[in-house]
C-alpha cells in the first residue's frame, strides 16, 4: 500500500497521472480494506427459547454467527426494536441477523423460518 501511494505521488509530481486517477486508486484500496475487515451479515437459523419483553431481550438457540465470529449456542440478545418481541414466542423457528451494538449482542432483523 505504501508503495502504491509513493508511486502515485511521484507520478502526480511529474504530471503523468491526473488527480482523478489518484483519487480513484486510493478509493479502491480503501474499499478493498473495508471488504476484508467486515464479514457479511447473513440470516442465521434460530429457535426462540425465551422472550423477556420487560428487559427488551430474547434468548435464541442459534447456528454460527459468522459476522460475530461466534459458534452455534444458546444466548440472550437485546432487541434493536422492542416491538419485535411482540411478534415472537418461545418455540418459534426464526431466521435472524445480529450485530454487536454499543457492546451488546443485538437482533437487528428477523423473519419466521420457512
Amino acid at each position: 500500500m505504501k508503495q502504491v501511494v509513493a508511486t502515485v505521488s511521484l507520478l502526480l509530481c511529474v504530471g503523468v497521472v491526473t488527480p482523478t486517477f489518484a483519487h480513484a486508486t486510493s478509493q479502491q484500496s480503501g474499499d478493498a480494506k473495508a471488504a476484508q475487515g467486515q464479514a457479511v451479515e447473513a440470516f442465521v437459523q434460530g429457535e426462540v427459547r425465551k422472550v423477556d419483553k420487560d428487559a427488551g431481550k430474547v434468548t435464541i438457540k442459534h447456528g454460527p454467527l459468522t459476522n460475530l465470529d461466534m459458534p452455534a449456542m444458546t444466548m440472550v440478545f437485546r432487541a434493536k426494536d422492542p416491538a419485535m418481541l411482540d411478534k415472537v414466542k418461545a418455540g418459534d423457528s426464526i431466521r435472524f441477523k445480529a450485530q454487536k451494538i454499543e457492546g451488546n449482542f443485538t437482533v437487528t432483523e428477523y423473519q419466521p423460518a420457512k
